[in-house]
């Protein structure tokens, strides 16, 4: 089976993100009223597994093997089977 994966990572709170603070303060002097900006990756890409369970586990694993700095990001995964 095939697998359309999603992976958002983004900082945790309380980390430096220069920038999202840069991008924040162009969109103020542009002016855009807003308090602050987050910015994240998001990594996507096809999967063939053998079950969904499976594309659940190996999505976990490559988020703590790569895509991931567990002391600073937060991961959120999305799965869906490929129509």
């Amino acid at each position: 089976m095939k697998f359309q994966l999603r992976i958002e990572v983004s900082l945790k709170p309380g980390h430096s993100d220069p920038e999202g603070e840069t991008t924040a303060h162009l969109l103020n002097e542009l002016g855009y009223k807003i308090e602050r900006v987050n910015v994240s990756k998001v990594y996507s890409g096809i999967l063939e597994t053998e079950s969904l369970k499976e594309a659940q586990m190996k999505a976990e694993e490559m988020c703590k093997r790569l895509l991931a700095n567990p002391t600073k990001d937060n991961y959120a995964i999305m799965i869906e089977e490929e129509k």
